[in-house]
């Protein structure tokens, strides 16, 4: 399993970043410009990705203020699992980490992973924007 994360610390209460990213039609403002189509409810979200994929997630676990986790709802080209995990560091401060767990073969992996990193850190940049 491919592991691919990056983490930022947030001036909100951990609530705030918590209904903010379980809702996943905010996510839209944290997509980079090769993501387009995008439709999404709370718990679903559809895109396509430029040169690349469709892909259809759907939130599968919630914890309150902890974690917000999501996988593909139909086929994807590989198993992927992509998280954000929250810690409240203070009662104004929290720490974010988006996680993304894939299976990738390494024909995979060397084609992926770079893009992924990007998406991670692309992600978390703008939710600390978005946020602040």
């Amino acid at each position: 399993m491919t592991l691919i994360q990056n983490s930022t610390t947030l001036n909100k209460p951990v609530e705030d970043v918590y209904a903010y990213l379980s809702d996943l039609n905010n996510h839209e403002q944290l997509m980079p410009e090769n993501i387009y189509n995008w439709s999404s409810t709370s718990d679903e979200a559809r895109f396509t990705i430029k040169n690349m994929a469709k892909l259809a997630l759907k939130v599968t676990q919630r914890v309150e203020n902890k974690e917000i986790v999501c996988e593909p709802s139909e086929e994807a080209p590989f198993k992927v699992r992509l998280s954000w995990k929250l810690d409240q560091l203070s009662t104004q401060e929290t720490k974010a980490t988006f996680v993304i767990e894939a299976e990738l073969n390494m024909m995979m992996k060397m084609i992926a992973s770079g893009p992924l990193q990007k998406l991670v850190d692309y992600q978390v940049s703008r939710l600390k924007e978005v946020l602040a």
